[in-house]
């Protein structure tokens, strides 16, 4: 959802203005929360919906348990190993207001999930990560019940996520878990009877002049009785600061009941064009407002293509490190409170973490907004995990695919962070369903949104196949290869398969528990990393996994978890973490010489270098710290060195060094004896 920016004329009730729930990030500054208290019961004969437990007054609460929304009830030891249907209900009062609509929003409740208030169907949706609505105006009353039934029921051949249909015994459970529930927040927000419902934001730059075309599309949403041609007015900020442009807008007439798009379009000058890079992550705020209402955004201005087997990011070759996050917490499940959401993304970024395919689904927008702030890039990924060849040709699925898909993009698609969509994950893409899904379903993205560059991670390159015609990853416009070991002959034979497209290793690592333990997990960091550096058409790498995570697939371990992380999945760093750390920051320090003055002030040289080959970038902004001073880095370009000089103050025999980047996250460390 987009930030709104509304009066509400209408008298709240008192419930409304709490914020005893603030830890679950809602966008919407309208919003009225939902999130708290509920009465809760499990449904394991599936008797609920042909009993009509939705009627009003059925209820016997004195039978149920009352928990607090979000909540995963595969969390609750009491219910760890259901699978079926949950019941939600949440009493609430509302005052009504006549020419307003009000939206009910489920920010994401896994995985099928049906809604009644006050003993009417309002709707039902299927898919366990993205956010769904309805208008439910009609339906308030001053006292309502709201019911919602969960089935988070995904151990089937035709849900997405989903078991496969080969009927092979290591088959029959989806990687990871899956937490049932209300994970995401619950709420409502007030509309005119004409309102924007969705922006898009588009921003081209022309990297020569520095000057930038910026396009916005109104989703507009006519509830009212009569047709409507609204006017739209837009203003951008920057910094808290106007940045005056002139708008080109296309009319729109809107049909009552009807949905259309308003376009307009305007050029930015240079003098107020500044890029969003991963270390000078530049925001600006559009607000829309059309009629009486207002939609705003956060975009940013980038550019990001595919040329000569290289990922670009303003004309400027990507070479980073990233990871794989699984949405997985002892106590939580699937659920993601600011908190967890602040902790993970600090880890990853300090990790090294700059390239983030983020799993197999979509996880809190919350996490996008810190990668726009603080600069991350970000391939979000849809459906499809290892689906067969039948299911991938079945026409529900694929209709299920593109609804999911097209949720996950219209919640995201302004987010500069998000760089590129994964159509799936280690899929047969060798065989001709694979290779049909891969075409069709980019073509379909596309038409959602044309401006991100499109992948899927393949597990059939590291050997196969021959011919580059032979496997889907001829469509994408960049190869993203899962490799466990081999890598160098992996690369080599990919990129002799699809020698113009980058490749992106989208998953590699070793378990914690596996042969040599520990060490061993972050020696390979260090050899794969080496390979890597020989091969300039590696674009990134992303390690899996940056969290252990629950699994019921074959090789979990008894305690239920997949030790895979860097980090374990309370997140205590491994060793791995800190090996992985050093070999991914795009900066190298060491010590040149020492020189010891009067009353120990004393001074510390240190050579700063950027690294010329992977990670790489050019380095702007980044500093040294001690436990004393700060030092600013003069720019870096990759390859090039600096000595610095370090104030160093006191007698004690060594000193830590830190180095930052501009956004405040470090990037290395070391400690050097002071002789």
């Amino acid at each position: 959802m987009n930030n709104k920016f509304r009066a509400l004329l209408l008298v709240i009730i008192c419930w409304a203005s709490q914020n005893s729930f603030a830890q679950y990030h809602i966008k919407d500054p309208g919003a009225i929360s939902l999130n708290g208290d509920w009465w809760f019961v499990l449904d394991p004969a599936e008797l609920g919906i042909s009993n009509q437990w939705y009627k009003e007054g059925t209820a016997k609460t004195a039978r149920q348990d009352k928990v607090t929304v979000p909540h995963c009830f595969s969390t609750d030891p009491r219910y760890e190993f259901y699978t079926g249907t949950a019941w939600y209900r949440k009493f609430f009062p509302w005052k009504p207001a006549s020419g307003k609509r009000v939206i009910l929003h489920f920010d994401a409740a896994y995985y099928k999930t049906y809604v009644w208030l006050n003993g009417q169907k309002v709707g039902e949706h299927e898919g366990g990560y993205t956010p769904f609505s309805f208008d439910v105006t009609d339906l308030l009353k001053e006292n309502n019940e709201l019911v919602v039934a969960v089935n988070n029921n995904t151990w089937k051949t035709n849900t997405i996520p989903g078991v496969k249909d080969n009927n092979k015994m290591d088959d029959s459970f989806v990687g990871w878990v899956n937490y049932g529930g209300l994970i995401r927040p619950v709420y409502l927000t007030i509309e005119p009877e004409v309102y924007a419902e969705n922006i898009k934001i588009e921003t081209t730059p022309d990297l020569a002049k520095n000057t930038a075309s910026i396009t916005a599309r109104i989703r507009i949403k006519n509830a009212s009785a009569n047709a409507v041609s609204p006017k739209a007015e837009f203003t951008v900020f920057q910094d808290k600061k106007l940045v005056t442009l002139k708008w080109k807008a296309k009319p729109a007439n809107i049909p009552a009941g009807q949905t259309a798009l308003m376009e307009a379009e305007a050029s930015i000058p240079a003098a107020y064009v500044k890029l969003w890079d991963l270390d000078q992550p530049n925001l600006y705020e559009l607000k829309a407002t059309v009629g009486t209402d207002s939609i705003a955004s956060h975009f940013g201005i980038r550019k990001v293509e595919v040329r000569n087997a290289q990922i670009l990011l303003n004309g400027k070759p990507l070479k980073v490190g990233g990871g794989n996050r699984v949405l997985d917490y002892p106590g939580l499940g699937s659920m993601e409170p600011d908190w967890l959401v602040e902790k993970d993304f600090r880890l990853m970024k300090e990790a090294g973490m700059e390239f983030q395919r983020l799993t197999h689904y979509t996880p809190a927008e919350y996490y996008y907004d810190l990668a726009d702030k603080f600069g991350m890039l970000i391939i979000t990924e849809a459906g499809n995990w290892q689906l067969t060849g039948k299911q991938m040709d079945n026409d529900s699925m694929r209709a299920n695919f593109r609804s999911q898909f097209r949720e996950m993009a219209e919640r995201d698609w302004n987010h500069p962070s998000v760089i590129a969509y994964s159509v799936g994950n280690e899929y047969l893409s060798e065989e001709p369903a694979g290779q049909r899904w891969t075409k069709d379903m980019i073509a379909f993205a596309r038409e959602v949104d044309p401006t991100r560059l499109y992948t899927f991670a393949s597990m059939r390159l590291n050997a196969l196949p021959a011919k580059p015609e032979d496997e889907a990853s001829q469509y994408v416009d960049f190869v993203s290869t899962n490799t466990y070991g081999g890598h160098a002959k992996s690369l080599d034979h990919i990129h002799k398969l699809y020698p113009d497209k980058p490749i992106f290793i989208s998953e590699w690592g070793t378990r914690s528990d596996g042969k040599g333990g520990e060490e061993y997990q972050a020696q390979h960091i260090r050899d794969v990393i080496a390979e890597v550096r020989k091969r300039p058409y590696v674009a990134a790498t992303s390690w899996w996994t940056y969290n252990d995570y629950r699994s019921k697939l074959f090789g979990t371990n008894a305690n239920g978890f997949r030790p895979w992380g860097i980090v374990g999945a309370d997140r205590s760093p491994r060793r791995a973490y800190k090996v992985h750390q050093e070999e991914l920051s795009p900066v190298t320090i060491e010590k040149v010489g020492y020189q010891s003055g009067e009353l120990g002030a004393n001074t510390l040289t240190i050579k700063v270098t950027a690294r010329a080959d992977f990670p790489a970038r050019k380095l702007s902004g980044y500093y040294i710290k001690t436990s004393d001073t700060k030092v600013s880095i003069p720019e870096l370009n990759p390859g090039e060195s600096r000595e610095v000089l370090v104030p160093i103050r006191g007698f004690e025999g060594k000193t830590h060094i830190s180095i930052y980047k501009p956004t405040g996250f470090l990037t290395t460390e070391a400690e050097f004896a002071l002789e």
